[in-house]
């Protein structure tokens, strides 16, 4: 059964474009900002209604089901605003708790992070591995993910997330900040944003079968610092940057891993940048938006 009418929780980046794919194909839509502010700014561009609701409030919750009624589908892809563990606790993990109890009927669609992979060694990950974090932030997001699936939602792993606008690689490389960690062999994983529109599309459509699952969401070719530097040197013909130590102090943990998006490729889905190198090609270049931005990350 394809939900006809959806609130999406956290109308951000992904969120944002999530919205407009879903109102774009016909569905009622219904966008929740974390301010009054950024949700007046929003509602200027926007067709659909966009309004606030600070989820980590389970009466502001209650409003927006008061007010708005029921949904079939309910995407969860709220921000932390870099926060630590307690801004975690309160937006993902009270955030889980109060749509699931708001919207019991509803498909609760979670968008996660890749980062819950601990692996250190550089292997293949997939949504049957150990996601045993070390850091209290990332552990919330497990319990955030256990919330999900217990009220039969979808958790949507997300790997460092790039687009228009957006992109931590390429704007430490053109600022002249990047540098190659150890030997530049750890393995970076992305996923452009508008395929993650997409993905989460899929996943909404089809929750028959992806009902208490979880899904990896990333490109189809994880790339090392040093294959990623050395090309984009070489395309636009700029110096290689410089060794340095690691950087063991991310605040979801240091990790090493290739995730494998096999489960969600066959939920019929396809990436249309199967690479991080894809999406430069297609016309990505120093003047483009999305060499200037400072929000972005890889997991």
């Amino acid at each position: 059964m394809h939900p006809s009418r959806i609130l999406v929780v956290g109308a951000g980046y992904i969120g944002e474009a999530f919205a407009d794919l879903a109102h774009a194909n016909g569905r009622e839509v219904v966008a929740f900002t974390a301010s009054e502010e950024s949700s007046r700014v929003l509602a200027t561009t926007k067709s659909y209604k966009v309004a606030a609701c600070d989820v980590s409030i389970r009466e502001s919750v209650d409003r927006v089901r008061s007010e708005q009624g029921g949904f079939e589908m309910v995407l969860f892809s709220a921000s932390s605003g870099r926060g630590g563990a307690d801004r975690y606790r309160s937006v993902y993990l009270e955030g889980a708790r109060n749509l699931a109890a708001a919207f019991p009927d509803a498909h609760l669609l979670y968008t996660g992070s890749t980062s819950v992979y601990a692996q250190t060694d550089g292997s293949w990950v997939d949504e049957t591995s150990p996601a045993g974090p070390d850091r209290e932030t990332g552990k919330l997001l497990v319990q955030t993910e256990q919330v999900v699936l217990g009220a039969a939602g979808t958790v949507a792993r997300l790997a460092g997330i790039y687009g228009p606008g957006r992109s931590v690689l390429l704007r430490k490389f053109f600022a002249g900040t990047a540098v190659l960690e150890g030997n530049g062999l750890r393995w970076i994983n992305q996923a452009h944003r508008d395929d993650i529109a997409r993905a989460l599309w899929t996943m909404g459509e089809q929750s028959a079968l992806t009902a208490g699952q979880i899904f990896n969401v990333c490109d189809d070719r994880p790339i090392t610092q040093r294959d990623c530097y050395e090309w984009l040197a070489a395309h636009f013909e700029r110096p290689l940057p410089p060794l340095a130590p690691p950087d063991y102090d991310r605040k979801r943990g240091w990790t090493n891993k290739r995730v494998s998006n096999a489960r969600l490729h066959a939920l019929g889905w396809t990436p249309d940048f199967p690479s991080f190198f894809d999406a430069v090609q297609a016309g990505l270049d120093p003047g483009h938006p999305m060499a200037g931005s400072a929000r972005a990350d890889s997991a």
